[in-house]
């Protein structure tokens, strides 16, 4: 496969290798995330924003530690993590959870992994987010649609880490629009009264433009007719079986970089993030161990001036499912 462009002088591409692909902006790398990690100057990452494989009691095609070892695996990468990000700069995990195999009760692991990157890794949770995606299916079947002991997991948990206590961010890029309500009293006016839970409000309401949005993100998850599953469907690639809309990468880019920051994404996948990130005007870097899952990710970009890609051999019935690795992931 040829790129069409290589990265500028100003992306600061792991050392040594040569990009699987590149766009005026950014940069895909085809490896192993730690050793692609290690090559990175120190210092050089605004944001690390990605959805590594969760901690499954089954076995997926993109390969998933398990509960047990999955906090000691992931700690592999956080010294890394820490060391490419600047100052300012933020870890934003999206993480599932997991059952306990074999019973109804929840596995203990993301909230594991949250407080084992701040205890031993010295990061600081900035704040937590909560991603509801109405899409999603009931699961598991066997205690919420057989059973029916339990009602269906919708939430994602995103943790939010920085390297200070004060990285960089700034809620007004990322302002909803105003509730009907909020438009009355902004075209009325507002009496200062005392509410029932005893808070007196004195101050008028002016209009800034939107609502500070809360930290659940409601975003569905079922974008089948966009140009990168159309694309997959039309050239028979298995398209990565989990990717995350891209409205939720976007929120975080908006809200915790510049424009020409850069955002890395070490479990890119389908290489959502780095999508995102050119859209947003930021510099970007993903880094994959399965090869056909970026040769799909080139649809996600403009296609005009690449080489034809072989798609043969990359076709869903051609690629087997590969062995079980803890390096490639959602996205």
């Amino acid at each position: 496969m040829s790129k069409r462009k290589t990265p500028g002088d100003a992306l600061p591409g792991p050392s040594g290798h040569v990009p699987f692909f590149a766009t005026e902006r950014g940069a895909a790398y085809l490896g192993e995330s730690r050793e692609l990690l290690r090559t990175l100057p120190d210092s050089s990452v605004n944001l690390i924003l990605t959805s590594p494989p969760y901690a499954l009691h089954f076995k997926k095609e993109y390969g998933n530690a398990d509960q047990g070892e999955y906090v000691k695996w992931f700690l592999g990468f956080a010294p890394e993590f820490r060391r490419v990000l600047t100052d300012d700069g933020s870890l934003v995990v999206d993480i599932g959870g997991a059952w306990t195999p074999g019973k109804p009760t929840r596995s203990l692991y993301h909230f594991e992994l949250l407080l084992a990157l701040c205890r031993e890794a010295a990061f600081h949770l900035a704040q937590e987010f909560f991603w509801y995606n109405p899409a999603k299916l009931p699961s598991p079947a066997e205690w919420v649609t057989v059973r029916k002991i339990r009602v269906k997991d919708a939430v994602n948990c995103l943790w939010w880490l920085s390297k200070t206590e004060y990285p960089k961010a700034d809620n007004r890029r990322v302002l909803t629009d105003y509730s009907p309500d909020m438009h009355r009293l902004l075209k009325r006016g507002y009496r200062p009264k005392v509410r029932p839970s005893g808070h007196i409000i004195t101050h008028k309401f002016s209009d800034n433009g939107g609502a500070i949005p809360p930290n659940i993100l409601i975003f569905g998850n079922n974008d089948a007719n966009g140009v990168y599953m159309s694309r997959c469907k039309e050239t028979g690639l298995r398209p990565h079986p989990a990717r995350f809309p891209i409205q939720l990468p976007t929120f975080f880019i908006r809200y915790l970089t510049d424009e020409n920051d850069l955002v890395l994404d070490p479990f890119a996948g389908s290489n959502t993030t780095g999508e995102a990130a050119e859209r947003a005007g930021r510099r970007w870097l993903a880094f994959e161990r399965e090869q056909k899952y970026l040769v799909g990710s080139v649809f996600r970009f403009d296609p005009a001036g690449w080489e034809p890609i072989d798609l043969a051999q990359h076709a869903g019935t051609a690629v087997p499912a590969p062995e079980p690795s803890l390096f490639d992931s959602r996205g």
